[in-house]
């Protein structure tokens, strides 16, 4: 019988949970959320030709 590698069950990997307050599940959460809008503002700004600033009415 050939050696199989044995894997930890998936309890074991450090993830974060979910909590209140300053925690890396926070942090990763937000980072995710400013990565959908900074791609979102990327394509408002590829298809409308105008940048933030215009959008705001600040230009």
């Amino acid at each position: 019988m050939e050696s199989e590698e044995k894997k930890p069950p998936v309890e074991s990997f450090n993830r974060p949970e979910p909590s209140f307050g300053w925690t890396p599940y926070a942090e990763q959460i937000n980072g995710r959320f400013a990565m959908v809008g900074f791609i979102a503002l990327l394509i408002l700004e590829l298809f409308t030709r105008q940048d933030l600033f215009t959008w705001l009415g600040l230009r």
